[in-house]
């Protein structure tokens, strides 16, 4: 089967472009929080593990796991802090009727509440 001129790596980078999107600062910050978040409860657990298995068996290589997933545990965090802070304060009004505000009948923000323009 020949390739015709490399339509195989334009169709690539096409399908990896949403992916290389999100990745963007000030995109998806919520979910790169979440997934932060998860590594930060893993390591949170492997962290006391091995601090527990060391304080019962006194093995040297506990003592150096727990050290590292505890730097693990501080790196972590300060990504999810880092996210969550990159989280654009404006909001973006909703469409649709569930995003109309009842009184004025302008978009709202969230739910039940104007937008600047409309207040």
């Amino acid at each position: 089967m020949a390739l015709n001129g490399g339509g195989y790596k334009d169709r690539a980078v096409d399908a990896f472009q949403p992916v290389s999107d999100m990745l963007n600062v000030g995109r998806c910050e919520p979910l790169k929080a979440a997934v932060h978040g998860v590594l930060l409860v893993a390591a949170t657990v492997c962290a006391a593990y091995n601090a527990a298995a060391w304080l019962k068996r006194r093995q040297r290589h506990l003592a150096f796991n727990a050290v590292v997933y505890g730097v693990a545990v501080w790196w972590e965090r300060a990504h999810v802090l880092h996210h969550l802070v990159s989280v654009p304060s404006q909001r973006t009004p909703l469409v649709g009727p569930v995003g109309m505000d009842k009184q004025t009948g302008q978009p709202a923000t969230d739910v039940g509440g104007p937008t600047r323009e409309a207040a």
